[in-house]
């Protein structure tokens, strides 16, 4: 179970959980933080994000599904399986 209160920003965390659980693209910000690409999440992040890179951080290591982030490679991944919704279905065929 993810706590998605942990989401620094509160006004990102119906962005973030789509993201996870769907693999709904979350936009230019989201998309470089879960890449690991410090350079563009700091360049796209707005100020309260941006206050908050650490924390954004923390959640990714503590919190988020392993397979959801680190990579350009494995966000594109995520989206195209569908989230957690989509690999969990795998799993059942």
């Amino acid at each position: 179970m993810i706590d998605y209160d942990k989401v620094p920003v509160e006004y990102m965390r119906n962005t973030t959980r789509d993201y996870i659980e769907n693999g709904f693209n979350g936009g230019s910000f989201i998309t470089a933080l879960f890449s690991n690409n410090l350079a563009q999440t700091y360049s796209r992040a707005d100020d309260e994000n941006r206050a908050v890179i650490k924390e954004w951080v923390s959640f990714l290591y503590n919190s988020a599904p392993a397979g959801c982030w680190g990579s350009e490679d494995r966000v594109k991944d995520w989206v195209k399986q569908g989230g957690l919704v989509g690999h969990e279905s795998d799993k059942v065929t």
